[in-house]
């Protein structure tokens, strides 16, 4: 009984995401790139905007401490080679995943790739408190900036795998990505508008996790909603999948730290 549920359960969230759930899947229009941000309620914008109310910015501070905390032998912190990160991180998570020395980095990658190289200390766990909060720190110094990733000779190969997953079929649900957040974007799920997902507010403060998460964990939520086997926190699928996300959403301004329901 317990199998034939699920797969009950499953083919109707199949039929609801996959059936026409609007009349007006002709007026909708996804070429125009829209944040999630526009989507949400008058009280979640303000949560967002007002740093007196984000809940993010707990993290910002943290992150702050830790860009001055000296480690390892040489005793160093992110501070003893950036200096102020209003000045030297200003742009940067807007470029990001980008390719350094041949391989595809994202910036929690890059993060936790200065520590054990530079600061010889351990790298970072993801979705831990201290890398949520670096990550945030730096990609809060793009605010309002546009997402400058683009594609090119370098990044070529990993960028069209990349697409290759956002557009591939997965799961028990055989969902792909592209089948909401393209194909039925604008259209409402269960009561809520399907965005056109796009990565620009991450790390984000989800009012539904009670907590900041990365973009990854939030992929990752994704491919268990449909059933799938979930790529690993840090993998090269992840990183491929966020550097076609963010080129996606190339010119959208960057809303890092952002809220989300």
């Amino acid at each position: 009984m317990k199998n034939i549920s699920t797969y009950l359960s499953a083919s109707v969230l199949s039929l609801l995401i996959l059936g026409a759930t609007s009349s007006l899947s002709a007026e909708v229009q996804t070429k125009q790139k829209q944040s999630s941000y526009e989507l949400m309620s008058s009280e979640n914008k303000a949560m967002q905007d007002d740093a007196s109310l984000n809940p993010a910015i707990f993290w910002v501070t943290d992150g702050q401490a830790l860009w001055q905390e000296k480690l390892g032998p040489k005793n160093a912190a992110c501070a003893s080679c950036h200096g102020d990160v209003k000045q030297s991180m200003r742009g940067v998570a807007a470029q990001f995943p980008k390719m350094i020395k041949g391989k595809l980095q994202t910036l929690e990658g890059q993060i936790n790739a200065c520590r054990m190289n530079t600061q010889k200390a351990p790298q970072l766990a993801y979705e831990s408190k201290e890398l949520l909060s670096l990550t945030a720190l730096i990609a809060m110094q793009s605010k309002g900036m546009p997402i400058t990733v683009q594609k090119n000779a370098a990044n070529a190969a990993q960028m069209n795998q990349g697409e290759q997953w956002f557009n591939k079929r997965m799961g028990q649900l055989n969902l792909s990505c592209a089948q909401c957040h393209e194909d039925r974007a604008g259209l409402k799920l269960g009561g809520s508008v399907i965005p056109q997902g796009h990565p620009n507010a991450y790390p984000i403060y989800r009012l539904e996790w009670q907590t900041l998460g990365s973009v990854q964990r939030r992929l990752r939520n994704c491919m268990s909603g449909v059933r799938a086997q979930q790529f690993d926190y840090g993998s090269s699928e992840m990183a491929q999948l966020e550097l076609f996300l963010m080129w996606r959403a190339k010119g959208l301004p960057m809303e890092s730290p952002g809220v989300r329901p």
